[in-house]
Parts: C-alpha cells; sequence; structure tokens
C-alpha cells in the first residue's frame, strides 16, 4: 500500500485528536520557558492556533504572529477566540517573510520534524529573533512511544503495518535537536523531556479520536474490518479500561531552547 504524504487540513479535527494535547504540553513547555510578558513572538506551523492561543493567554505578549502553510489550519486559527490578539497568515517555516531582529521569542511546537530542512527552520527562526531572544521548540518523542497515537501505532508495527513517518522524523531525537540547536549558533541551549497524560472516558473515544490521525486515517481506511477488529483487541489489551470504563496513557516530547 503506497503511503500518502501527512497533511493536515482539518482544522476541527486536528483539534479533536492533537488540540487537547497539544493544550496539555504547551502548557507545561511555556512554564519551562519562564518568559517575560510584552514580549513579541512568532509560532512557526502554528496549525490551527492551539499553542499561539496559550501564547496568548499565559504570556501577556505585545504581539504574536502565527505561520502555517495549511490554508485550512490558518482559517481555524484566525477563528480561534482564546488567539484573536494574534494575526494568523500563510507562511513557509524555512522562508519566513519577516526582516532579521523581528521577534523577541520563535516557536515550533509540534512542528520541527515536519520541516523538510529543520536546520534552515531553526536558521530562520534565530534570523527573524533579536539578540538575547528565544528560540525553542518542542516534538513528540517518536522513538521513544512518545506520540499520542503510540497505542495505535504500536498495534500496526506489530501487524508488519506500514504507516507514514514526519518527513523529519530524526528531528524528534533530543541529541538531534542538540546539535540543529549547537550548530545554529545558539547559546545556552538547554533540554527537557515533558510528559503529559490524557484520559478517555472509554476505548471508542481513544480509537476514534486517534483514528483522525492524518498519519493514520488514510491507513486505516485501507484496512478490512478484521484486521482492524484485531488491532483494536490489541489496543484494548495494552491499555485496558479502569472500573469507571475510562482508559488514560501518557505522551511525552523532546523540548529545547536556547538564546540568540
Amino acid at each position: 500500500m503506497a503511503l500518502e504524504p501527512i497533511k493536515f487540513e482539518d482544522g476541527v479535527a486536528y483539534e479533536r485528536m492533537m488540540g487537547v494535547w497539544s493544550q496539555l504540553v504547551g502548557s507545561k513547555f511555556l512554564k519551562w520557558l519562564s518568559p517575560q510578558k510584552g514580549q513579541s513572538w512568532i509560532d512557526v506551523g502554528c496549525g490551527n492556533g492551539a499553542f499561539t492561543e496559550q501564547i496568548v493567554r499565559h504570556c501577556s505578549p505585545r504581539k504574536v504572529q502565527g505561520i502555517d502553510p495549511s490554508e485550512a489550519q490558518i482559517a481555524f486559527a484566525s477563528n480561534r477566540k482564546g488567539a484573536r490578539k494574534a494575526v494568523f497568515q500563510m507562511g513557509d517555516a524555512m522562508a519566513l517573510p519577516f526582516a532579521i531582529d523581528y521577534f523577541d521569542a520563535a516557536t515550533m511546537a509540534l512542528v520541527i520534524f515536519f520541516v523538510p530542512d529543520p536546520a534552515l527552520g531553526v536558521a530562520e527562526m534565530k534570523r527573524v529573533v533579536r539578540p538575547g531572544g528565544s528560540v525553542a521548540a518542542y516534538a513528540w518523542d517518536v522513538f521513544g512511544g512518545g506520540v499520542p497515537t503510540a497505542p495505535i501505532t504500536a498495534a500496526l508495527r506489530a501487524s508488519n503495518i506500514t504507516y507514514p513517518l514526519p518527513p523529519s522524523v530524526n528531528a524528534s531525537r533530543m541529541e538531534v535537536l542538540q546539535s540543529l540547536w549547537v550548530d545554529a549558533g545558539l547559546q545556552s541551549v538547554e533540554t527537557s523531556v515533558i510528559t503529559v497524560e490524557r484520559t478517555f472516558i472509554n476505548f471508542e473515544e481513544l480509537w476514534s479520536t486517534n483514528a483522525l490521525s492524518p498519519t493514520l486515517k488514510p491507513v486505516l481506511a485501507e484496512l478490512p474490518e478484521n484486521t482492524i477488529s484485531q488491532l483494536q483487541n490489541a489496543v484494548r489489551e495494552r491499555f485496558p479500561a479502569d472500573a469507571e470504563g475510562q482508559i488514560t496513557y501518557s505522551s511525552h516530547a523532546n523540548a529545547i531552547k536556547g538564546l540568540v
């Protein structure tokens, strides 16, 4: 089965599938950054604005700019009530449409492994941030089983069913992130592993939510019903429900920050 490139075009589906996880990990990430208030920010690969909204809510920014290549995601983000202070536009992480030293802080939230050339993406963040400003990112630990879709992807691997990975998946490794930041000439580089957990009311919610992933949706759509049933049974065995039928599991992201 040919694998389609991963595309994020449905802001509503993405909000249900990843928005909650993004809010959970984003909150801890911002606490770790401990930024000053009144700064200007750029959220590179802002998607549907879930993390941008957190910048607005928790960091009292002077201004916020969100950039993403998806028109549908930008449309969703622009209508997000909690992010009204932000300005959203389509753009390329490897060619940011801003002058040098334009921002105080640049972030990539769950994005760097989707950038075709991560080193160029980091260089662009550094370029648009003033001296002394912050360049930071976090990415799900793909190889360490930290992605929120791990319950299903683990079952797929056990059944030798392939599924698409981000084009620059190695950038999710902590050692690769460190090299990217150091090689870009960023200073005072620090890293952290951020762990969060989410509770689903039952197995059906867990499965249907994860199945919305643009990574998994086209793969699952091609599988016969008996294979789907086998995968679901494997997930149930690995992630049993509690006495109330709820299922809770954790995911974790590798985070990094440095100064220009």
